[in-house]
C-alpha cells in the first residue's frame, strides 16, 4: 500500500495538504499514533504517523514543530496524518515544516477516527497478502477444522477464542464492542476490561485491534479483537480469526432478528391504550422475561432523531447489554427505542444509575447525536407496564428539555422540583402556558422595559418576595421595586400577594 492509496479511500475523507508525486508513491509498512513532542524512539521506517497535534500550541516553544517533523523524517516515516479536531485546522507552521523536511502532510477531519485509518491500512495489507499465490491458510488446517466444529456445536465465545489462539500460546485477548463491553476473553486475560478503559484503548489505537466484519453490526455494537501488545500474532492469522468470529456474529444476529419480532409485539402491546394483560404476559414469556417479580421500562431517543429508529434500538440494546438485567428492545414511534427490562436483584433507581454510567460510552460511538433516555419506576407485573411506559416517556421529555445537546438519562425520581416536573410537559404546551400567563411581559413595544420587568419578577420570586432583598440584588431603591411589581401585576392580572398567583408566575418563568 502506498501513501496515495490512502487519499483514494473516500470513506476516510482525507485531504492532501502538501506532498509531491514521488513522496506519494512511498510504500506504507505500518501505522503509529503519537502525540509526543519527540516520537523518534517509537517510530519504524515506512510508517505513517497519526497525530492529534495535542503537543502543538500557537504560542508554543519556537522550533518545537520543526523538531517533531525532523524526527519523522530521520526515522523514515512516509507521511504525517494530522488531526483537525484539536485546533480546527492543520497549523500553517506545521505545513511549512513538512515542506522543509519533505514529509507528506495529510489532514484528517474530526469525523474520521484514527482507528478507521489504522484499519484501512492493515486491511489493505492483509488483502494484498491473501492475494499472493498460496494453497494454504494462515491458520493451521487442524485449528480451522476444530474451530468449524466448535462453531457448529455452539460453544461459548470464550472457548472459541481459547481454541483459536491455543496454537499461539493463548495470548491475552479481549473481544470488545465499540462501546467497550467485553463480549469474551481468552483464559489468559485476568478479567473483563472496564468498559471506559476498553473504549479508550479502541479509540486510541493502543496494542493491536482488528475489526470483526458483520453486515448487521452498528457503530455501537461492532466487535473488535484487541490484543494489548502489537506484533503478538501474525496479521493474517488475526484476520482469519476475525473472519471466523464474523461467521459466529452473523449467526447470532440472525437469531436476534427472529426474537426481535416478539420484542416488537411486546412493545406494541404495552403501548396499546387498552392493555391486554394476558397477551402482555404471553409476550413477556416469548421474550424470555416471563415470571419476573418486577420490571421497568426505558425509552430512548437521540437529537437529531435517527430515521426509522434503528440506530436508537442498537444504541439502547448495547447500553442494556452492559447491565445484568435481561431486556426486550424494539422501535416505538417518532424515532423512539423502547425497552422492557426485567429487574434482576436491583431497583429501577439502581438500573438508572448504572445506565447513566454507560451512557457517555454510547454517545462516544455516535458523537453526532445526543442520546437521551427516560426510566420508569418499578412495575410489579404486566398490568402496570403501560403506566411505566408513560412514566419513561415523561422522564425522556424531561431529559431532552434539561440537556438538549448533551447525553442524559433521567428517571421520575429526578423530577423533585417544579422545573423538573414542567420539563416533561411537551414544549408546545409549555409555550402556550408561558404566553398565557406572562403575556405582555414577553415582547411587543418597549421590549427593553418588559425585559426589565421579567428580570425583576424572577429576582423578586427568587428572594421570597422580599422588597428589601430584591432591591439589594438589583441595586435599585425599594420604591422602584414596588413600582415595577405593580406594573407586573397590572400587565399580567396576577396578585403577587397570593400564593397561587406566585406559583403561576414562577411556573411560567420556568417554561422556556
Amino acid at each position: 500500500m502506498h501513501v496515495d492509496h490512502l487519499l483514494r479511500l473516500d470513506r476516510l475523507d482525507l485531504t492532501l495538504v502538501w506532498a509531491d508525486e514521488a513522496l506519494l508513491g512511498q510504500e506504507i509498512s505500518g501505522v503509529t499514533a503519537t502525540d509526543l513532542e519527540d516520537p523518534a524512539r517509537f517510530l519504524q521506517p515506512g510508517e505513517v504517523v497519526l497525530s492529534g497535534l495535542v503537543w502543538w500550541s500557537p504560542d508554543g516553544e519556537p522550533g518545537k514543530t520543526g523538531r517533531f517533523v525532523s524526527a519523522l523524517r530521520e526515522t523514515g516515516a512516509v507521511a504525517l496524518l494530522a488531526g483537525e479536531e484539536t485546533h480546527g485546522e492543520v497549523p500553517r507552521e506545521l505545513v511549512e515544516a513538512c515542506r522543509l523536511h519533505r514529509v507528506p502532510l495529510i489532514a484528517v477531519p474530526a469525523h474520521t477516527t484514527f482507528r478507521a485509518i489504522t484499519e484501512a491500512v492493515y486491511l489493505r495489507q492483509w488483502g494484498e497478502l491473501s492475494r499472493r499465490p498460496t494453497d494454504h491458510f494462515a491458520l493451521p488446517e487442524n485449528v480451522r477444522l476444530d474451530l468449524d466444529r466448535a462453531l457448529e456445536n455452539g460453544v461459548s465465545m470464550g472457548e472459541l477464542l481459547d481454541r483459536a489462539f491455543a496454537h499461539l500460546g493463548t495470548p491475552v485477548c479481549h473481544l470488545l464492542t465499540s462501546s467497550g463491553r467485553t463480549v469474551a476473553r481468552t483464559g489468559a486475560a485476568p478479567a473483563p476490561l472496564p468498559a471506559g478503559l476498553a473504549a479508550e484503548l479502541l479509540r486510541g489505537g493502543h496494542g493491536t485491534t482488528v475489526r470483526v466484519e458483520s453486515e448487521g453490526a452498528t457503530a455501537y455494537d461492532t466487535w473488535h479483537l484487541h490484543l494489548p501488545e502489537a506484533g503478538q500474532v501474525p496479521p493474517r492469522v488475526l484476520q482469519e480469526i476475525a473472519e471466523l468470529l464474523g461467521r459466529h456474529r452473523r449467526r447470532q444476529d440472525r437469531m436476534r432478528a427472529m426474537s426481535g419480532v416478539a420484542s416488537e409485539e411486546l412493545v406494541d402491546a404495552v403501548g396499546a391504550l387498552r392493555l391486554d394483560g394476558h397477551r402482555v404476559q404471553s409476550l413477556l414469556a416469548a421474550c424470555g422475561l416471563g415470571g419476573r417479580s418486577a420490571y421497568t421500562v426505558v425509552v430512548a431517543s437521540s437529537e437529531p432523531a435517527a430515521e426509522g429508529g434503528a440506530d436508537g434500538v442498537a444504541a439502547l440494546t448495547e447500553a442494556l447489554h452492559h447491565l445484568p438485567s435481561a431486556a426486550a428492545v424494539a422501535a416505538g414511534h417518532d424515532g423512539e427505542a423502547i425497552a422492557v427490562v426485567a429487574l434482576e436483584g436491583e431497583t429501577a433507581t439502581g438500573l438508572r444509575a448504572r445506565l447513566a454510567e454507560v451512557w457517555p460510552l454510547i454517545h462516544a460511538c455516535g458523537p453526532g447525536r445526543a442520546p437521551h433516555a427516560g426510566v420508569s419506576t418499578s412495575a410489579s407485573g404486566p398490568s402496570e407496564l403501560h403506566t411505566a411506559l408513560e412514566q419513561a416517556r415523561y422522564a425522556l421529555a424531561a431529559a431532552r428539555a434539561a440537556a438538549p445537546d448533551a447525553p442524559r438519562v433521567a428517571a421520575l425520581a429526578d423530577l423533585d422540583g417544579l422545573g423538573g416536573l414542567l420539563a416533561g410537559i411537551p414544549l408546545d404546551v409549555r409555550d402556550v402556558f408561558r404566553t398565557t400567563v406572562l403575556g405582555p411581559l414577553l415582547g411587543g413595544a418597549g421590549r427593553g422595559s418588559t425585559a426589565m420587568l421579567l428580570d425583576t419578577l424572577e429576582v423578586f420570586l427568587a428572594h421570597d418576595c422580599s422588597w428589601a432583598r430584591t432591591a439589594e440584588a438589583l441595586h435599585i431603591h425599594v420604591n422602584t421595586v414596588h413600582y415595577r411589581v405593580e406594573r407586573i401585576e397590572a400587565l399580567t392580572g396576577r396578585d403577587l400577594s397570593r400564593l397561587d398567583h406566585k406559583a403561576d408566575l414562577r411556573a411560567a418563568l420556568l417554561c422556556h
